[in-house]
């Protein structure tokens, strides 16, 4: 995993530095969908298959997404198809977003919970978080786990904070196994 986010990274870079703060929600979207279809087994076959030129693929990954890519998208997916590099998009669209999100102040926040969290929750949640996170503008995403049992577990970039049941149980498994 770390490898594909070296190779990424250059790529997200090189995007994000040439793209204008109005555009970079369109870019981002549009690389979220060109994500969506690198994911696919079908366009990873022919991604790796030499009869499929670099030019071809382009082409046919440019008619496959719902909106017309940006002149910048389409040359950069031209680029990364002609580096054979289709299959690191997924992460390059990951550390885009994230370097969207740090020049607007925001983070996303991953909210994973035993129990669907709405309404005040997760205000009073998001709002906690936002004090704790220098008022940093919070996107959350919020999953269900039932095997936390109760309470949530969050994650903002690369810091966690774990109150969920699962994760006291095995504190306290490790303690009285010392």
């Amino acid at each position: 995993m770390a490898e594909l986010a070296t190779i990424a990274r250059p790529y997200a870079e090189a995007l994000f530095q040439s793209a204008k703060p109005a555009e970079l929600a369109s870019m981002l979207e549009q690389l979220n969908e060109l994500a969506q279809l690198a994911a696919l087994p079908e366009v990873a076959s022919l991604s790796n298959n030499p009869k499929v030129s670099a030019a071809d693929l382009t082409k046919l990954l440019s008619g496959m997404v719902k909106t017309k890519l940006d002149v910048k998208v389409s040359s950069f997916l031209s680029l990364v198809n002609q580096s054979h590099r289709l299959a690191a998009i997924p992460e390059i669209a990951s550390q885009f977003e994230a370097m969207k999100n740090k020049s607007e102040g925001a983070a996303e926040v991953m909210i994973t919970s035993a129990f669907p969290i709405e309404g005040s929750a997760l205000n009073d949640l998001l709002s906690s978080l936002k004090k704790r996170f220098g008022g940093r503008d919070l996107r959350p995403t919020i999953q269900i786990d039932p095997a936390l049992i109760g309470g949530v577990r969050i994650q903002v970039g690369d810091e966690v904070m774990d109150s969920s049941v699962k994760a006291r149980l095995a504190q306290m498994q490790v303690s009285l196994g010392a």
